[in-house]
C-alpha cells in the first residue's frame, strides 16, 4: 500500500514491551494514530518469547505467539493493528545470529500482514538488526538510555553497536525527554515527544476500587523494577507510615529477589500486581498521596515518566525523590534519602480527601496522547519522504 501525502501509511513498531493490559507509551500512541489517520495500518512487534529464560526463572516455557489481531480498539477496525511474538530459540552467547533471526521474523510478518514498504518505528535497540536487514525507511524513538543502565560487558557492547547504527540510518530520532535531547542530540538532530495522558478519562468520576486497603492509602502505580525503583526506600516509607497508612504498590515487580518480596511484605506494603489500563485513574483518584520513590542516577535521569503526567491529571498530593520530571515540577514535594519518609507522613497530614467525582477545576496543562500521537505521525510523515539511508 502507497502512503497518500500526510498519512502514516503502513507501519512496523519494534516495541520494548509486549501489547498487553498494562498500556505503556507505544500503545497509546498506536492507538491514538490509528484513530486520527484511517490509512495507518501498524505491525506491533513484541519482545520474542524466550522460553529457555523462562525454565531458568522457573516459569512455565512456551514459544511466540507469532502474527494475530490485536484486542478490539475503540475508534479502530479490525485488522488495522497486528501484533507479532517471535521466539527467541537460544542465548546470544550460543547463537551469535539471534538478532538476524528475530529479523528475518519480522520481515515475514511484514510480508504476510500485507506491508511491502513500511515505515519502521524501533523502540527495541535491538531492532537495529531489523534496519540493517531490511534497508525500510525507519524512525528511532528513544524513551531510555539504555547505555548508562546497569548491564553486563557483552551486553553493553552490544547495545553500543546498536544504538550508533539507529543513530546513523535513522531519519528520524524522537526522544521522550529533555535529559535525552541533551545526551543524543550531540550526535545529530532529534525531535523532543514527551510521553502524555488521557486528561479526559482521568479526571471524571471513579468508585473506591474494592482491592484497596481501608483507610488512608500512599499508592505507587508504575513497573517496580530495580533499574529505577528505590525498594529500602519504600521500606522505610512503610515502617513511617505504620499506623497512619498503608503503601501500595499497582502494576508489574519485575526482577525482585524472594528476601525483597519477604522485605516488604513485612513492612506490610500490598502488591496488587498489574491492574488494566483502563483501571488505573480510579486507583490514582482514591489515593490520599502518590508516591515516587525512584532511584535518581543517570539511566533514571533519562527518563520521562507517564506517571507525571497521571499524577498532575489527577490532582493529588505527590511526594517524590529529585528524578527526573518531578524535580522541577510546581506542587510536588521532592525528598531525597532520610527525608523522604518524612515528608510522605507531613503530605498525609495535609491531605484532603479523594473525591470520587468529576474534577471540576481546570484541568492541567499538560500533553495528551492525541496530541503527542500527531507529532510521531509527523514524524513518520518525514520518515518516509527522507532520502536519508
Amino acid at each position: 500500500m502507497t502512503a497518500a501525502a500526510g498519512a502514516a501509511g503502513d507501519v512496523v513498531v519494534l516495541s520494548l514491551e509486549r501489547w498487553d493490559d498494562v498500556w505503556r507509551r507505544n500503545q497509546y500512541l498506536v492507538a491514538e494514530l490509528c484513530r486520527a489517520d484511517p490509512t495507518a495500518r501498524v505491525l506491533f512487534v513484541e519482545p520474542a518469547a524466550d522460553p529457555l529464560h523462562r525454565l531458568s526463572r522457573r516459569g512455565v516455557p512456551r514459544a511466540g505467539r507469532g502474527l494475530r489481531a490485536a484486542p478490539d480498539l475503540d475508534g479502530i477496525a479490525p485488522g488495522r493493528v497486528l501484533l507479532h511474538e517471535p521466539t527467541k530459540w537460544l542465548p546470544r552467547k550460543v547463537d551469535p545470529r539471534v538478532d538476524v533471526r528475530l529479523a528475518r521474523s519480522v520481515e515475514r510478518a511484514a510480508a504476510r500482514a500485507g506491508l511491502r514498504r513500511p515505515v519502521l518505528w524501533v523502540n527495541d535497540p535491538s531492532g537495529a538488526a531489523v534496519v540493517r536487514r531490511t534497508g525500510w525507511p525507519a524512525l528511532y524513538d528513544v524513551t531510555d538510555d539504555w547505555l548508562a543502565a546497569d548491564r553486563s560487558p557483552a551486553e553493553h557492547a552490544r547495545l553500543v553497536e546498536d544504538e550508533a547504527t539507529l543513530l546513523d540510518r535513522c531519519a528520524e530520532v524522537t526522544v521522550c525527554s529533555t535529559g535525552l535531547v541533551a545526551r543524543k542530540g550531540t550526535a545529530r538532530d532529534v525531535t523532543l515527544l514527551t510521553n502524555g495522558v488521557d486528561l479526559d478519562r482521568y479526571r471524571r468520576a471513579y468508585t473506591r476500587p474494592a482491592d484497596l486497603p481501608a483507610g488512608r492509602v500512599a499508592l505507587y502505580v508504575g513497573t517496580v523494577h530495580p533499574d529505577r525503583f528505590d525498594v529500602p526506600l519504600l521500606l522505610a516509607t512503610a515502617r513511617a507510615l505504620d499506623g497512619h497508612a498503608r503503601v501500595v504498590l499497582v502494576g508489574p515487580v519485575v526482577d525482585l529477589s524472594a528476601a525483597e518480596h519477604a522485605d516488604l511484605a513485612r513492612a506490610g506494603v500490598v502488591l496488587l500486581g498489574p491492574r488494566p489500563w483502563t483501571a488505573v485513574p480510579a486507583y490514582l483518584r482514591h489515593a490520599d498521596v502518590l508516591l515516587v520513590p525512584h532511584l535518581v542516577d543517570a539511566f533514571t535521569d533519562s527518563l520521562d515518566p507517564i506517571k507525571l503526567y497521571e499524577y498532575r491529571a489527577v490532582e493529588r498530593p505527590v511526594v517524590s525523590t529529585p528524578v527526573a520530571g518531578f524535580r522541577d515540577e510546581p506542587g510536588v514535594r521532592v525528598a531525597a534519602g532520610d527525608e523522604f519518609p518524612t515528608a510522605v507522613l507531613a503530605v498525609l497530614g495535609g491531605a484532603t480527601p479523594p473525591h470520587a467525582g468529576e474534577l471540576s477545576s481546570d484541568p492541567p496543562d499538560v500533553p495528551t496522547w492525541r496530541g503527542q500521537a500527531a507529532l510521531m505521525r509527523a514524524a513518520l510523515v518525514r520518515t518516509r519522504t527522507s532520502r536519508r539511508p
